[in-house]
């Protein structure tokens, strides 16, 4: 869970990375940013935006590996596939969605339910259980590394035990193309 500390310590740390020309590696274990209306009162979403700017303007060469869960806003925080890095990697075990499968069936099935009840119906609990399956069994699928790979969203899956090898051959490779000038735009501090 990305807080607003963290979001700004990595904007921060992303500058400097950049700056030094030295390159990005995103190990991506991440639930999204921590939302409710306290941390939105103590800046989340301008610090969560400050890390995704550091991130798109970053011009060093950015690697990401997705370890074990990706999901929401985190996922493009931590270098997804939107913003381009110049390798993206999965483990077998790793997910990637915009919201955990879980969480997707609890919403979903919320959503039917208040509007059975404004038609003055009411769902049972096996009609629950019916809805909520299909939806968990669907999220499971499509998130899964296999998946991801299937769709080209990454370079490939693979073996936590060669990932060090694979990032030694992707940083190397990397390297001899030129880095440009950091592109940022206003940063509020």
């Amino acid at each position: 869970m990305l807080f607003s500390d963290s979001a700004l310590k990595g904007a921060h740390f992303i500058q400097l990375c950049d700056k030094n020309r030295t390159p990005l590696l995103f190990l991506q274990n991440i639930t999204g940013f921590m939302v409710g209306r306290e941390y939105e009162r103590r800046g989340i979403t301008k610090d969560g935006a400050k890390l995704i700017m550091a991130v798109s303007g970053a011009s060093v060469p950015k690697f990401t590996v997705v370890c074990n869960g990706s999901y929401g806003a985190g996922t493009f925080a931590m270098a997804g596939r939107a913003f381009d890095p110049r390798f993206i990697f999965t483990w077998p075990q790793s997910q990637i969605s915009a919201m955990g499968a879980e969480q997707a069936a609890g919403v979903l099935t919320h959503v039917k339910a208040r509007q059975l009840t404004r038609e003055g119906g009411r769902l049972s609990e096996q009609e629950l259980a019916a809805i909520r399956e299909p939806i968990l069994e669907g999220y499971r699928e499509r998130s899964s590394a296999c998946y991801a790979t299937s769709e080209i969203w990454d370079h490939g899956i693979l073996d936590p035990v060669d990932t060090r090898n694979a990032l030694a051959v992707v940083l190397s490779a990397s390297l001899n193309t030129p880095i440009e000038a950091p592109h940022y735009g206003v940063f509020r501090m």
